[in-house]
C-alpha cells in the first residue's frame, strides 16, 4: 500500500500544490473494494484576493474546511452535485485545490455502478463525475487525507519533462484569466474545452 502524501506537501503555495498532485493517485476503499484514479487535472483558489475562491467573503459554516489544516478535504454542494478538494497552506489560510478529473485506476466497474455508465472515459471526467465515481459527498468535508485511511492521495508515475500545462480556470466568472489550472497533456481524461487543453 501507498503511503497517503505528508502533510508538509500540502503546506505549501496552491499553484504549486496543484501543479505536483498530477499524476498522484487518489483511493478510496470502500465494501465493495479499493477504487483508485490518476490525477489529471487540477485547479487552484487562492486565499485573500483570489473572487474566485469560496473564501473571498471570509470564513463560513459551508467553507470552513477551507480554513482548515493542510491535507485535509474540502468538499462543497453545487447544483446538487459534489466537488472535492485538498485544503492547502497553514490553517486559517483559506486556499485549496479542486481535483477536476481523474484517469480511472481500479475499481472500475464499482466506478461504473455509481455512475451508472460504461464509457470508462465518462466516469471521472469533471470533478462532479469523479465525486459521483467515488461516493465522495458532504460526509467526506474535513476528512484528513495524510492518515491514509479510507480516503488518501499518494505518489504516483514520476512525469516526463512537458508532460503538464496550464490554463485559465473553467465554469468561473471572477478572475477567470488566471492561469491557475493544471492537466496532463497527452491524457484523454482531462476536462474542459479544446481550446484550453493545448499545451
Amino acid at each position: 500500500m501507498y503511503m497517503a502524501l505528508s502533510r508538509e506537501f500540502f503546506d505549501r503555495d496552491p499553484p504549486a500544490v496543484a501543479c505536483e498532485l498530477l499524476g498522484k493517485v487518489l483511493t478510496r476503499h470502500t465494501r465493495k473494494g479499493v477504487m483508485k484514479g490518476r490525477i489529471v487535472e487540477t485547479e487552484a483558489y487562492l486565499g485573500q484576493g483570489d473572487e474566485a475562491s469560496h473564501t473571498a467573503c471570509g470564513k463560513t459554516r459551508r467553507n470552513a474546511s477551507m480554513f482548515g489544516p493542510p491535507g485535509i478535504a474540502y468538499v462543497y454542494t453545487i447544483h446538487a452535485r459534489f466537488c472535492f478538494n485538498v485544503v492547502t497552506e497553514s490553517a486559517g489560510t483559506g486556499s485549496a485545490v479542486l481535483i477536476r478529473a481523474l484517469e480511472p485506476l481500479t475499481g472500475i466497474q464499482q466506478m461504473r455502478e455509481r455512475r451508472r455508465r460504461c464509457v470508462a472515459r465518462d466516469l471521472t471526467r469533471g470533478p462532479a463525475r469523479l465525486c459521483e465515481a467515488f461516493g465522495l459527498n458532504r460526509d467526506w468535508d474535513g476528512w484528513d487525507l495524510t492518515l491514509g485511511k479510507r480516503l488518501w492521495i499518494s505518489r504516483g508515475d514520476v512525469l516526463r519533462s512537458g508532460a503538464w500545462a496550464q490554463s485559465s480556470r473553467i465554469g468561473i466568472s471572477q478572475d477567470k484569466e488566471l492561469p491557475l489550472r493544471f492537466f496532463l497533456t497527452d491524457n484523454r481524461f482531462i476536462s474542459g474545452p479544446s481550446r484550453l487543453n493545448r499545451p
